[in-house]
């Protein structure tokens, strides 16, 4: 079973997935292999300072995320470059990995952005991460030291928590404490086991 897990930023997607590998689940992170695609003398990293200069990268060669966030989250079309660059070799590293999964073992992808790239659809189930908007929000804010504006614009950069919601198979709810997160992690877990399992 092909799973995709998905959600806002900020939203306890991360929570979730770690949660479902300390339960035995396979789980492949897009967010890792995007890291993987623009790692220090990569073609994915020669090919992101191609489009957006050298101001991009740290002294040590690195990608400086910071100042391409800069870029991409105030600029649209900038952003649809990135995506068109990196996303092809994060498509190809997350089928690879499911492709290689026993059969009737469940592979989570955990995709921030399973529904804006329009890839939800190659997926047995799309399983949502959310809370509240508000929330959201805030944890955003205080996760990454951001101002209201500077959150408000990346999350304006996402489809709102509410449409992904509507489309999903599942839905977990990060509202509560860590706890009841942690619980309801535990429960899919079980449910994507039981309806792996061979008859």
């Amino acid at each position: 079973m092909r799973v995709a897990l998905t959600g806002g930023i900020a939203t306890g997607k991360s929570v979730v997935g770690r949660a479902l590998r300390q339960e035995g689940v396979a789980t492949v992170d897009a967010d890792e292999l995007a890291r993987e695609a623009v790692a220090p003398g990569s073609p994915g990293l020669a090919a992101v300072v191609a489009r957006f200069g050298a101001g991009v990268t740290k002294a040590d060669g690195t990608l400086d995320r910071a100042a391409l966030a800069a870029l991409v989250f105030a600029d649209a079309a900038a952003r649809a470059d990135l995506e068109r660059l990196v996303h092809p070799r994060v498509r190809a590293g997350i089928n690879g990995f499911l492709a290689a999964l026993p059969p009737g073992t469940p592979g989570i992808a955990e995709i921030p952005l399973v529904y804006e790239t329009g890839w939800a659809p190659t997926f047995d189930v799309v399983v949502v991460v959310a809370c509240r908007p508000a929330t959201q929000r805030l944890r955003l804010m205080a996760r990454d030291g951001l101002s209201a504006e500077e959150a408000d614009r990346r999350l304006a950069a996402q489809w709102p928590i509410e449409d992904k919601v509507r489309l999903a198979d599942l839905v977990v709810m990060t509202d509560g404490d860590m706890p009841s997160t942690l619980r309801a992690a535990r429960e899919l877990a079980g449910w994507l086991r039981g309806r792996c399992r061979p008859w």
